[in-house]
């Protein structure tokens, strides 16, 4: 079974049931507990600080009514790991998103430390009230760790997805990061983790285009290698630094600026695409999953949604723009409501 027949089957599985994960043998899956257990020992070993301030506020000089950005999520929507507001994901999103706008950004962060897929839809009730012009969505890693059954999981993202799209928000989400790459976790459940991860990511893409939202893969920005750059981990060992939260913010970035229409084509001209191509949903899916910062939305081909594998999907991989500093961030704030 290849990838995208796998990615396929889980999200069919969360349209129509069923879509769960097996494992073999007894022995094998009381390893892989007692690995997690030893894992999570040695996160909570070194814990992170409390949840930083969330930075809700308006952001940018510019004229006109702000624009409102909900972020949704877990703790890497909330910026578990760092300590200032102007180091999490949405005030850095939300500060350059006002200047490529040129108006005024409303962050309005509705994200919880610990959220599974489930726990969307509070999340979505809260940010409806908002009346969000764009929503970011960052899900999926406490899905894989807390075993929840994948086909669970992309249906409650299907349906946050849905009733935002249905309300007239643009929904861009960042698909579960790999976890295969985090170094609390010993192998053979390292192995595992990473496999889980990406046809978690992937079953997400394919749910989300179908819904009319786009994706973007996070893949190691959030969980990228000790090996190669331990820096972009808080001391945790789990969830990332100031430095992991800029890398994940400038992949999310061009995507987010362009579901509204304030991303410059120029931009795009002058950066070079790495890789603009269209694939069925499927494929692009599995594609994406493995490669860090790859958009995939939903596309047609000679006027037609959908081909003889299924729907049409582009995917992009644009080189992450430069994001504003925190201090930048902080700069550039109107009004923030301490929190």
């Amino acid at each position: 079974m290849t990838r995208a027949s796998r990615a396929r089957r889980l999200a069919t599985g969360a349209a129509y049931g069923g879509g769960g994960v097996g494992l073999a043998g007894a022995a094998l899956v009381a390893l892989l507990r007692q690995e997690a257990r030893a894992a999570r020992r040695r996160v909570k070993a070194n814990p992170s600080e409390a949840d930083p301030p969330t930075g809700n506020g308006v952001y940018g000089r510019g004229r006109g009514k702000p624009l409102v950005l909900a972020v949704l999520g877990d703790s890497s929507a909330v910026g578990l790991g760092v300590d200032d507001a102007g180091q999490t994901p949405g005030v850095l999103i939300a500060a350059a998103l006002a200047e490529l706008a040129e108006r005024p950004v409303r962050l309005a962060k509705f994200a919880r430390s610990g959220a599974v897929s489930k726990d969307l839809t509070a999340q979505v009730d809260q940010a409806l009230l908002e009346r969000p012009d764009v929503a970011l969505i960052m899900i999926g890693a406490n899905d894989v760790t807390s075993r929840a059954r994948p086909a669970d999981s992309v249906r409650a993202l299907a349906e946050a997805v849905r009733r935002l799209i249905a309300a007239d928000c643009q929904v861009v989400v960042g698909t579960c990061p790999d976890l295969g790459t985090i170094r609390p976790i010993a192998q053979p459940l390292r192995v595992l983790a990473r496999r889980w991860s990406r046809q978690l990511a992937a079953a997400q893409t394919i749910a989300v285009v179908a819904e009319g939202g786009r994706t973007v893969s996070l893949g190691s920005v959030l969980g990228p290698s000790f090996a190669s750059d331990r820096e972009l981990f808080s001391h945790d060992e789990f969830h990332p630094s100031a430095a992991g939260y800029a890398a994940a913010a400038a992949s999310m970035l061009p995507s987010i600026a362009d579901s509204i229409g304030v991303w410059p084509a120029a931009a795009d001209r002058g950066l070079r695409l790495r890789r603009d191509t269209v694939r069925p949903v499927a494929q692009a899916a599995a594609r994406a999953a493995g490669r860090t910062g790859t958009e995939v939305q939903p596309t047609a081909v000679r006027g037609n949604e959908t081909g003889p594998r299924g729907p049409w999907a582009r995917l992009r991989r644009r080189r992450p723009p430069e994001i504003p500093t925190p201090e930048q961030a902080d700069e550039s704030v109107l009004e923030a409501a301490p929190q």
